[in-house]
C-alpha cells in the first residue's frame, strides 16, 4: 500500500503534474504567479480545498446517484471555496486584496473536479487525500516555482511580501536584488507564458534523458 501512496505522489508532484503535465489551470498559473509569495498562496488554498474535496467526495460516492453527482460535487466545491475565501479575507487581508478574485475561481479550477471524477469517486478515503495533496503540492510547487522567476527577472525581489502570508517571522525570506529594476514584460502575460514554455520543454528534455539512461541500465543488466 506505501508504494501505491508513493506513486500518487509521484504522480501528483511531478509525473501528472497539474500545470507541468496535465496544463490544467493556466488562468490561474498566468494570473498569480507575479510573485512567488502570490503563487504560494494560491497554491495553499486550492491545496486546501483539493485535499476536503477529495475526502468527502470519497465519503459520499456510494450514497450520491451518478445522475446528479456532478451539481452535488460542485456545491461541496464552491462551500469549501467560500470557507477558504472568508478565511483568507479575516486572517491574510493584504494577500486577500491581491488574490481575492481567483481564490473565488478555485470553485472552476478544472484540476479539482477533475480529481473528484478520476479518482476520490473510485477510491477510499486515504488515498483520495494522499492523491489531493500530492496534486496540491504539485500544483503549489508549479505556482511557487513560476512565480519565482516572474518575479526575479520581472522586480529583482524574491518572496516579496511573504510576511503577508506566512507572517512576520518569515519576513526573513523577502529579498532584494540590488541595482536591478527588473524587466516589466516578465511580470505582464507574455512573459508568464515564456517562462511556462521553457519550463515545459525543460521538463521533457530531462524526462528524455532519463528514460535514455533507464533503457540503458537495462540493457546493462540483461548484457
Amino acid at each position: 500500500m506505501s508504494d501505491s501512496y508513493g506513486k500518487l505522489m509521484k504522480d501528483g508532484l511531478w509525473e501528472n503534474n497539474v500545470v507541468f503535465a496535465q496544463l490544467l489551470a493556466m488562468c490561474p498559473t498566468m494570473a498569480v504567479t507575479t510573485s512567488g509569495t502570490n503563487g504560494l498562496g494560491m497554491g495553499l488554498a486550492t491545496t486546501a480545498v483539493l485535499v476536503v474535496s477529495n475526502i468527502l467526495v470519497s465519503m459520499i460516492r456510494h450514497t450520491v446517484s451518478s445522475q446528479v453527482r456532478i451539481p452535488v460535487f460542485v456545491v461541496l466545491i464552491a462551500t469549501l471555496v467560500t470557507v477558504v475565501d472568508m478565511a483568507m479575507n479575516a486572517w491574510m487581508h493584504d494577500l486577500y486584496k491581491v488574490l481575492g478574485l481567483f481564490i473565488a475561481l478555485i470553485v472552476v479550477n478544472c484540476a479539482i473536479l477533475g480529481r473528484a471524477e478520476a479518482f476520490a469517486v473510485k477510491n477510499g478515503v486515504v488515498a483520495s487525500a494522499v492523491d489531493g495533496l500530492a496534486m496540491g503540492l504539485g500544483f503549489t510547487g508549479a505556482l511557487t516555482f513560476i512565480g519565482l522567476i516572474r518575479e526575479f527577472l520581472g522586480s529583482g525581489t524574491l518572496f516579496a511580501q511573504a510576511s503577508n502570508l506566512l507572517g512576520p517571522s518569515f519576513a526573513f525570506l523577502e529579498m532584494k536584488l540590488p541595482g536591478y529594476g527588473g524587466a516589466l514584460l516578465m511580470i505582464l502575460p507574455p512573459g508568464g507564458f515564456a517562462i511556462l514554455g521553457f519550463l515545459l520543454a525543460g521538463k521533457r528534455v530531462m524526462e528524455q534523458r532519463m528514460g535514455e539512461r533507464a533503457a540503458e541500465k537495462a540493457e546493462l543488466a540483461t548484457a
